[in-house]
C-alpha cells in the first residue's frame, strides 16, 4: 500500500484520486460520506478520552526522563521505549472519536515531551487510514515517537528561548535531523526507516525543506507521514514562542500546502478523515452565520455542506464563504 501511494506525485488527477478513495473505503473504519450519529453518547466518549488522556499524560512524563537519559548517555532505550511508551500510543490511535481526542492533546499546557507522544499516536492514525498494517504499523509508530529525539543534543536555552531565535540559533535547530539520525543509526537491528524518519521529517515535496532540500521522491515515505503529524500538532499548540492557531485554520492552512509543502496522497487522507470527524459540529461561518457541518466533499475535503437554519450552504460553490471556527464540543 505505502508503495503504491509514494507513486502518486502532484498534482493528483481525478482517477488518482478515485482509487484512492475506494482503497479507503474497503477499510471498515471508512465511511464515503459521514452521517451524523445523534446516539453518540458523549459522556462515555468523554469518559474514553479522559481516561486515555491520563495515560498520555505519564507516556510524556516518561518520555521526558527517557529523552534526558538519552541526553546524558547519547544511548537509546529501546527495550524501555517499546514497553513504557508505544503501547499506550497504540491504544490512543484505536479510539474512534478522533475531534475529541485530538482536542484533548491540543488542550494540555506543557508541549516539549508530550509533541512526541502526540505526534506518534496521530502519526499511527494516519498509517492506519493509509492501509498500514502489521510491522509496517509498529515501525511507523515507532520512527513517529522518536522523530525529534536528536533535540537532545540541542541546547535547553535554544529550545526554550521565547523569543525569535536567530540565524545561528535556528541553523542549530535545524541539526537536531541530523542528529536524531545518528542517534538512532547506532541502535542494533532498528529499521533504517527510524533513523530516516528522524532524519527527513521536515523535508518537504517541493524540496524547500531541511537538512538536505530533498524533493518528495527522495524523501522516506514515514517522514512524509510524520511531516503531517508533526506540523498539524505544532502549529495547534501553545508554544514558547506562540499561541496555538485555531484548529480549523490549521486545518485550511495545510489544506493550502498540500500542492507544495506535503505528499498530497497522504495529506488529502489526512483531511478527509478530520473533517468526517468535525460533521454534525456547530460551527462560525466567516458571514457570522451559525450551522452544523452536516457532509464533506471527499475531493475538497474543507469545503463542506453546512446547514444553516432551513438553508444548506455548500462551501465548494459558495468559496467567499469559509468556516472560521468549531463552536460544539
Amino acid at each position: 500500500m505505502a508503495s503504491e501511494f509514494n507513486r502518486m506525485n502532484p498534482p493528483l488527477t481525478i482517477p488518482d484520486i478515485d482509487t484512492m478513495i475506494l482503497q479507503l473505503k474497503k477499510n471498515k473504519e471508512y465511511s464515503y460520506y459521514p452521517l451524523l450519529d445523534t446516539k453518540m453518547d458523549n459522556r462515555n466518549v468523554k469518559e474514553k478520552i479522559a481516561e486515555i488522556s491520563m495515560e498520555i499524560e505519564s507516556a510524556s512524563k516518561q518520555i521526558s526522563e527517557i529523552f534526558h537519559y538519552v541526553q546524558r548517555t547519547q544511548t537509546v532505550p529501546l527495550q524501555e521505549i517499546n514497553h513504557a511508551i508505544i503501547p499506550t500510543i497504540t491504544k490512543a490511535a484505536e479510539i474512534p472519536h478522533i475531534y475529541y481526542l485530538f482536542k484533548e492533546m491540543l488542550e494540555k499546557d506543557e508541549y516539549t515531551y508530550r509533541h512526541n507522544i502526540c505526534v506518534g499516536i496521530i502519526s499511527t492514525y494516519i498509517g492506519k487510514w493509509l492501509g498500514l498494517t502489521g510491522e509496517a504499523l509498529t515501525e511507523l509508530t515507532l520512527a513517529s515517537t522518536l522523530h525529534d529525539i536528536g533535540k537532545t543534543k540541542i541546547k535547553s536555552h535554544i529550545l526554550h528561548k521565547p523569543g525569535k531565535l536567530s540565524e545561528k540559533e535556528y541553523e542549530e535547530v535545524k541539526l537536531h535531523t541530523v542528529y536524531g539520525y545518528e542517534l538512532l543509526k547506532k541502535v542494533p537491528g532498528l529499521p533504517p526507516s527510524i533513523p530516516l524518519t528522524a532524519l527527513s521529517h521536515h523535508e518537504r515535496e517541493n524540496g524547500e525543506g531541511y537538512p538536505f532540500r530533498l524533493k518528495g521522491e527522495n524523501t522516506n515515505y514515514f517522514a512524509k507521514i510524520v511531516a503531517v503529524a508533526d506540523v498539524f500538532h505544532a502549529m495547534s499548540s501553545d508554544r514558547v514562542y506562540h499561541e496555538a492557531i485555531p484548529f480549523y485554520n490549521v486545518i485550511r492552512q495545510m489544506n493550502e500546502d498540500a500542492f507544495g509543502k506535503f505528499d498530497p496522497s497522504i495529506l488529502l487522507v489526512f483531511l478527509n478523515k478530520i473533517m468526517e470527524s468535525l460533521v454534525g459540529k456547530q460551527v462560525m461561518l466567516s458571514n457570522k452565520i451559525e450551522g452544523q457541518i452536516i457532509m464533506i466533499n471527499p475531493y475538497d475535503p474543507i469545503h463542506s455542506l453546512v446547514k444553516a437554519g432551513e438553508d444548506i450552504i455548500d462551501l465548494n460553490r459558495e468559496r467567499e464563504i469559509k468556516i472560521e471556527k468549531v463552536l460544539s464540543e
